[in-house]
């Protein structure tokens, strides 16, 4: 199917999908195809003067996969991977009759991944997506470490140290365990800090959790280029994976974001971790391309 969905050559179609409020616009072209791209991702974006996002995805065919997600955050940098954001794409290309299977594998800068989608009266309502091997190594992470794998490396930020573990799902993240109401934490205090903190030479996104129970965790994220978002879903992979590793929680555990909910599985025996969760279609319309 052509890649072309342009009413003319001034506008471009988008459509506007979030999984648990982590939102971002999904175009069906390639990136290249748009003038001043860096600056029609920030206009585009930009929740008051735009259509309002986490950022935008451009999906296109690919020659490994049934598809290609291009990701670029809020602030026009292009980024390895979105968990939310890919169960988006599944629901987009099957929706729009892009493809009629149920099982589709979709091309990332992270690797391919595949994704298993959840069909209700001829629409996708969730998805189930194969993310892959964590990453522990800290050279392959990022993070400036001497050990394998980096579990609660004390940095200062701010006024605080805190204990992170660190984990790449395709694209860097650290966790750290505040122990207390994570809608109390002052996440637009240390979250900038720790972004760009030195022990991360590619930034970080980083995840402060307070586990609930072996089932259960609590989690508010900052993200590399879009600030606290609603939802992450490589984020709540890397704090299944970390607190698996500190032996806070079993294998099979529920991540509750601001957003919702994502059940996440490291499976021992493949290492691999599975997220599901629900992708949400909100409206469609044009942009123009400069």
């Amino acid at each position: 199917m052509s890649t072309n969905n342009n009413q003319n050559n001034q506008t471009i179609n988008f459509t506007k999908m979030h999984g648990l409020g982590n939102d971002y616009i999904y175009i069906y072209a390639q990136p290249n195809s748009i003038p001043n791209l860096t600056d029609f991702i920030i206009r585009a974006s930009d929740r008051h003067f735009g259509v309002g996002s986490d950022g935008v995805i451009f999906i296109t065919p690919s020659e490994v996969a049934d598809f290609t997600m291009h990701m670029y955050n809020a602030d026009g940098t292009q980024a390895e991977m979105c968990g939310n954001g890919i169960r988006c794409v599944g629901k987009y290309v099957y929706d729009k009759g892009y493809t009629n299977k149920q099982t589709i594998t979709v091309e990332t800068l992270a690797g391919i991944k595949t994704l298993e989608l959840t069909v209700d009266n001829n629409l996708v309502s969730s998805a189930r997506v194969n993310m892959g091997n964590p990453i522990l190594e800290p050279n392959l992470i990022p993070v400036v470490a001497q050990t394998t794998p980096v579990l609660n490396l004390p940095i200062q930020i701010l006024d605080r140290t805190f204990n992170f573990t660190c984990v790449s799902m395709g694209n860097p993240h650290c966790v750290a365990v505040i122990n207390q109401p994570v809608k109390e934490f002052e996440l637009e205090k240390y979250g900038p800090v720790t972004e760009t903190d030195v022990h991360f030479p590619r930034k970080v996104n980083a995840e402060f959790v307070n586990v609930i129970n072996r089932n259960n965790v609590d989690m508010r994220v900052w993200e590399r280029g879009a600030g606290e978002t609603w939802a992450c879903g490589t984020g709540a992979c890397a704090v299944a994976v970390a607190c698996i590793l500190n032996n806070l929680v079993e294998r099979n555990v529920n991540i509750h974001l601001l957003g919702g909910d994502l059940n996440i599985f490291w499976d021992q025996a493949t290492n691999n971790v599975y997220m599901t969760g629900p992708a949400t279609t909100v409206f469609e319309g044009q942009l123009k391309r400069s």
